[in-house]
């Protein structure tokens, strides 16, 4: 099973982009009330004709609907789809940035990297470890500080290191100054 793993990559309900197109017209229509393709594609700096391209997967799939005046809408999926994805960023960035204490500029651009990715099971199971991080009792506060105070400690051995496997982290980090 898991050197077949990486296929399920393919299975993903939602691109990346796709995702964005999504978002970007929910965006629009909670902040304008409306929808149009030339809206969509000014809000993403895309041409209007890469938009309506890319629009055609979505209308297919019925997440994305247009009426007879070109106005677009999201069908319930579509919306629940948006939401989910724009909620799993929203996560993703608490958990990078708050719990991990990565930079918030590249918080952003991770989450929004993987944001479409995740199962609904482990966007549940990233939900509640949220919540109980931001519950901010006693116990949390004590992880969250062990969290940001722990420095990993490295030998520079990475076929001895539980971490690194074969490849050491560190030795990359040190390396490319990133």
């Amino acid at each position: 099973m898991a050197d077949q793993v990486w296929k399920e990559f393919e299975e993903n309900q939602l691109t990346h982009s796709a995702a964005h197109y999504l978002m970007t017209i929910e965006d629009l229509l909670s902040e304008n009330g409306y929808a149009r393709v030339t809206d969509v594609a000014k809000r993403l700096n895309i041409t209007r004709g890469s938009t309506s391209i890319s629009l055609k997967p979505l209308k297919r799939r019925g997440l994305v609907l247009e009426d007879e005046n070109k106005f677009l809408k999201l069908s319930e999926e579509g919306l629940r789809m948006a939401e989910l994805v724009q909620r799993n960023d929203e996560l993703l960035q608490v958990l990078f940035r708050d719990v991990l204490g990565v930079d918030p500029d590249q918080s952003e651009i991770d989450a929004c990297k993987i944001e479409h990715l995740l199962s609904l099971q482990t966007s549940t199971k990233l939900a509640a470890f949220i919540d109980c991080v931001l519950s901010g009792t006693e116990s949390v506060k004590g992880f969250l500080k062990d969290i940001k105070a722990h420095e990993m400690k490295c030998t520079h051995d990475a076929d001895h290191c539980a971490l690194c496997s074969n490849v050491c982290f560190l030795d990359h980090v040190e390396s490319t100054g990133s």
